[in-house]
């Protein structure tokens, strides 16, 4: 149980300034607080009682992608010790997935997608077994980028490591393309095929999550991709979702669970409607896009799973007086022990040390 330090005003004193580790992002100032970052994410995470909400910590938790996995450098997505390096050599960088897919890098939308002139290798889910050649991730230089991260892994930031494209439907998109993977869904000739397919690259990520267990330290939380939805509305039904998706997420999500590690779910779009679906799958996290109703979701299910939720900031021009009254209004609202949530919140430096002052408050109870 995290233990119930009071508020001490003399923790709202600035003790340093990190700089960010990702190019293009500001500074953190870090106060005077009671635990570190990867103590505060741990209680959030394991107590449901955080001591401050953690979202206010600006650096306190960093993406970990390293080169060594194959799709972080194809997908344009690596955060590691050689970002800085790999970005001064080829700014546009892209490249081929861990299962031979070409990938293509957009600058103008800042993104990549499966390379147009590349077609996907499998039209059928019958034939994956005789299409698709799993990756041999014994072969990938585990030892040389846990040596290379060892300082990029700071001890006291929860660290998260981020793992792309998923091993469910939006794996499917890159051996299919979309209209196939959303007919393999719901045809039946393809379904028990499919289900061996994601039983094996359920399987797969296992073993890359054992790896990351194994060879690098101060991880903390795992974060899975799987986009289930468009701006508007999610890709398939409900029940497809429990049918084909759910069983497989569930024994991933137990196998991060047994080594320790957070939890963390990555699913774009506007899939409110299948919030119970990942519950069911046993996600501790999940951080809805925008157009989701965040706050509704927060407060119908946020003691199942814990949300990044859309909270309005203050003008930058708002008095003192209207900085400490929205910063509580929102402390109180957000900031209740056993239903815990993330957010950052826009305005002056006295209203972010003002929600910091009374999400402390607030959790120290």
């Amino acid at each position: 149980m995290v233990k119930k330090i009071p508020f001490d005003e003399k923790e709202l004193e600035v003790v340093r300034e990190i700089p960010s580790r990702y190019p293009g992002f500001p500074s953190t100032k870090v106060l005077n607080r009671p635990a570190t970052a990867a103590e505060n994410y741990h209680a959030f995470y394991f107590d449901k009682h955080p001591y401050w909400e953690p979202g206010l910590g600006g650096s306190d938790s960093a993406f970990f992608c390293p080169a060594v996995i194959p799709d972080n450098v194809a997908r344009h997505f690596v955060y590691d010790s050689s970002t800085q390096d790999l970005m001064k050599e080829n700014p546009n960088y892209d490249g081929i997935d861990m299962f031979g897919i070409k990938w293509q890098y957009v600058p103008t939308v800042g993104g990549s997608m499966e390379d147009p002139n590349y077609p996907h290798p499998l039209e059928d889910a019958n034939d994956w077994e005789k299409v698709l050649k799993f990756p041999n991730i014994d072969e990938w230089d585990w030892e040389g980028s846990a040596k290379a991260n060892e300082n990029f892994l700071k001890p006291d930031t929860w660290n998260v490591i981020w793992m792309l494209n998923g091993a469910w439907f939006e794996r499917l998109i890159s051996f299919m393309g979309f209209e196939n993977a959303v007919v393999a869904l719901i045809d039946e000739d393809q379904q028990d095929a499919l289900h061996a397919l994601f039983e094996a690259t359920t399987d797969l990520y296992c073993r890359i999550i054992d790896k990351v267990h194994k060879y690098y330290k101060n991880v903390h939380s795992v974060n899975v991709h799987d986009d289930w939805g468009s701006q508007q509305n999610p890709f398939f039904s409900m029940d497809t979702a429990m049918e084909m998706i759910v069983p497989h997420g569930q024994k991933l999500v137990k196998h991060i669970h047994d080594l320790g590690y957070a939890a963390d779910l990555h699913s774009c779009g506007h899939n409110e409607t299948r919030v119970e679906a990942y519950i069911a799958m046993g996600w501790d996290s999940w951080s809805p896009q925008p157009m989701n109703d965040t706050v509704k979701l927060y407060e119908e299910y946020g003691d199942k799973i814990a949300f990044g939720v859309n909270v309005p900031g203050v003008a930058m021009d708002a008095s003192e007086e209207e900085q400490d009254k929205a910063a509580k209004e929102i402390a109180d609202k957000f900031c209740v022990p056993g239903k815990v949530c993330t957010f950052r919140a826009a305005g002056p430096e006295f209203f972010q040390q003002q929600l910091y002052k009374y999400s402390r408050i607030n959790f120290s109870k």
